[in-house]
C-alpha cells in the first residue's frame, strides 16, 4: 500500500531561507536551536535532524582509544582506504 504524498511549500527569502512547515518540524521533533543536515542523492534533497555529539561522552572514552594512534595502525588504514578508491 502506497501512501499519499503531501506537497508543502515555503517561499525563499532574498537571504536564501525558508520556514521548515510545523508538520514537518513536528514529525520530525524539531526545535529552535537544532541543527538539520541536507543530503543530495540522485537529484533529491533530503533533510535530517543532526543528533548532538554527548561531548562528555566522547571525552571520557577518548583515552582508551590511544590503542589506535600508532604510525602503524595510520599507515593500514590509509592502505585500506587506498584498496576502496
Amino acid at each position: 500500500m502506497q501512501t499519499a504524498q503531501k506537497l508543502l511549500a515555503s517561499k525563499v527569502t532574498s537571504k536564501f531561507q525558508t520556514t521548515i512547515p510545523k508538520i514537518i518540524r513536528d514529525a520530525m521533533s524539531i526545535s529552535q536551536g537544532d541543527v538539520v543536515v541536507f543530503e543530495i542523492e540522485e537529484g533529491r534533497v533530503f533533510i535530517k535532524k543532526l543528533q548532538p555529539l554527548d561531548l562528555d561522552y566522547l571525552s571520557a572514552i577518548s583515552e582508551t582509544l590511544s590503542e589506535w594512534a600508532s604510525p602503524e595502525d595510520e599507515e593500514t588504514y590509509c592502505a585500506l582506504q587506498s584498496l576502496r578508491a
